[in-house]
């Protein structure tokens, strides 16, 4: 929940800047856009696997990034 006090002397133009920013922060709008209609499950799980595939596709292209825990040890 956001909270926003106003400051002394602060223009009602200025606080409700200072309140689209908190808003847009908390990551309230974003979760309003997700939640405006209803998503079944099944296309929760693809955008998923597709945001997974995506970031794993960029990963490769960048050039591995971190391999693990285990990276750059030895096998034994």
């Amino acid at each position: 929940m956001v909270k926003l006090r106003l400051r002394d002397n602060e223009g009602i133009n200025d606080a409700v800047k200072r309140f689209r920013k908190l808003v847009e922060h908390a990551g309230i709008k974003k979760e309003m856009r997700r939640r405006e209609f209803y998503e079944k499950p099944s296309e929760t799980r693809r955008r998923a696997r597709r945001r997974a595939e995506r970031r794993s596709r960029i990963q490769r292209m960048v050039g591995g990034g971190t391999m693990g825990a285990g990276a750059g040890k030895p096998d034994r």
